[in-house]
């Protein structure tokens, strides 16, 4: 059986570069054209590589959430709740304003607009969104168990509405927003905190 050529670039490199391009774009708006030039490819190679643009955002995504989706799984593992989610939110507000990237969290900016064809690349981002909701009604059902939490509180609005404090963070970076002043969003969003 023949073998097909080796690749002529970095894989690794490529789907970074490609990153960037989708989450300064989002998924509709980055064209093959800006894919292919951000990575230095050509189609064909894009396809062979990925399958195609779907492919080549979804594999984004899990590079993404490699680089940037560690904090949360750091925050929830403090000893309280309450300071899991101040951490969470605090180094969410730092994290969405970083320089040497495009602002926002890109499960949020990529997927606020869309036609009926990328459906499914909403959908997923929903998916991903919901997954971090998820960790954070987890760790927050676990205080509320350990009496960590008061017996009338609510693990999974309490979880959305961190949730949503998040995300608005990322549309706020996205439109210029400064660390700074996410991070008193963070603590002003602190001081509903159940007692």
């Amino acid at each position: 059986m023949a073998m097909g050529r080796p690749r002529a670039f970095d894989v690794s490199e490529a789907l970074d570069k490609a990153l960037v391009v989708f989450w300064r774009k989002g998924y509709e708006g980055a064209s093959l054209s800006d894919l292919t030039a951000a990575m230095g490819i050509n189609p064909p190679s894009l396809y062979a590589c990925f399958g195609n643009k779907e492919g080549l955002f979804r594999r984004a995504l899990d590079r993404y959430e490699e680089m940037q989706g560690c904090y949360i799984e750091e925050a929830l593992a403090a000893p309280t709740a309450r300071e899991a989610v101040e951490r969470l939110l605090c180094q969410s507000a730092k994290l969405q304003c970083e320089e040497g990237h495009p602002q926002g969290c890109l499960l949020v900016t990529a997927g606020l607009s869309g036609g009926e064809e990328s459906s499914a690349i909403r959908e997923e981002l929903a998916e991903r969104r919901k997954a971090s909701e998820t960790d954070i009604k987890k760790r927050l059902e676990r205080a509320k168990k350990e009496g960590d939490l008061p017996k009338d509180a609510n693990p999974a609005a309490l979880a959305r509405y961190i949730s949503t404090i998040m995300r608005g963070m990322s549309v706020q970076a996205a439109s210029g927003a400064t660390a700074k002043e996410l991070k008193q969003v963070a603590e002003m969003a602190m001081k509903v905190w159940p007692e």
